[in-house]
């Protein structure tokens, strides 16, 4: 495995000063020898100015947040990161990564959640180059690798969690957004260690159900919903009912049997319960008619 090298090059100002001196003696030098009309002088200084020339191109510039992979003939030399005007080797070929980081958006995945129900998720991935050498030589395309690795751990995250937890203590994808990004984003990074980048973020994008059972599971939910207040109101309601019984009973208001007491609770039940406006009945009798 070939780890990035850090290294830095020779000041690009003080190569150019040295390099424009170098020229102008150069082309001072070709002049006279034509001048004087000396073949062999000629030669030689114009050889010399072209290599002069060739050392030209051994300039260039680091942009902030970016590193240059230095080649030769093949073969990894290093990597220079600090920003600036640096020379090195002409026979150098240099590559620029950026270090910035970068983000992008998984498509839309229609995969399997752990329920087996068909569902559609995507994510955004927030990632950042951390080692030139081992992106650039590792992987034949880091930034395609990075893509495909990521839409290949959401399809895993999404086959081991459900869509919607119908229990209590049970992690799902749409109740548990920063564990399932936090798992996301570990997955990710995984795949990933050999391409020299790091995973800063991973969070899920979009989350629903396919549409062949979008309605059916809808009304699963509606029911749960209705379900879960259902039970929110018998729970006040034998509250309330517990409540009057005992005041009734401490405040000696009245006195009631076992077969009346089975009464009222039932009537107050009903009205706590009912979800339309009920109608009182005046007993105009008495308590036993």
């Amino acid at each position: 495995m070939i780890r990035e090298q850090e290294r830095s090059g020779l000041s690009g100002v003080l190569m150019i000063v040295l390099l424009l001196a170098a020229t102008g003696f150069g082309i001072v030098n070709v002049l006279g020898a034509a001048r004087d009309q000396s073949i062999g002088s000629l030669l030689g200084w114009l050889l010399a100015l072209a290599f002069v020339l060739f050392l030209w191109a051994g300039l260039f510039t680091v942009q902030p947040n970016q590193g240059k992979v230095l080649q030769l003939f093949g073969s990894y030399a290093g990597t220079i990161r600090a920003a600036g005007l640096w020379w090195a080797n002409p026979f150098y070929t240099k590559k620029a990564i950026s270090l910035r980081v970068r983000n992008f958006e998984t498509t839309k995945l229609k995969v399997n959640d752990h329920n087996s129900n068909p569902i559609e998720i995507a994510a955004v991935v927030v990632w950042q180059v951390t080692d030139t050498a081992e992106a650039l030589f590792e992987v034949d395309n880091y930034e395609d690798y990075i893509k495909v690795q990521s839409e290949s751990a959401l399809r895993g995250l999404a086959n081991q969690y459900p869509y919607d937890a119908h229990e209590e203590g049970i992690m799902s994808l749409s109740t548990h957004t920063a564990e399932v990004a936090e798992k996301l984003k570990g997955e990710i990074q995984e795949r990933l260690a050999k391409a020299g980048v790091r995973v800063l973020e991973a969070r899920i994008s979009h989350l629903a159900y396919a549409p062949e059972i979008a309605g059916v599971m809808l009304r699963r939910q509606q029911a749960t919903a209705v379900i879960a207040a259902r039970q929110k109101i018998v729970e006040g309601a034998v509250g309330m009912v517990e409540q009057a019984l005992d005041m009734l009973n401490q405040k000696q208001i009245v006195h009631l049997d076992e077969y009346r007491k089975a009464t009222m609770v039932s009537n107050l039940l009903v009205v706590l319960c009912s979800e339309q406006a009920t109608q009182p009945v005046v007993n105009t009798g008495t308590l036993y008619a």
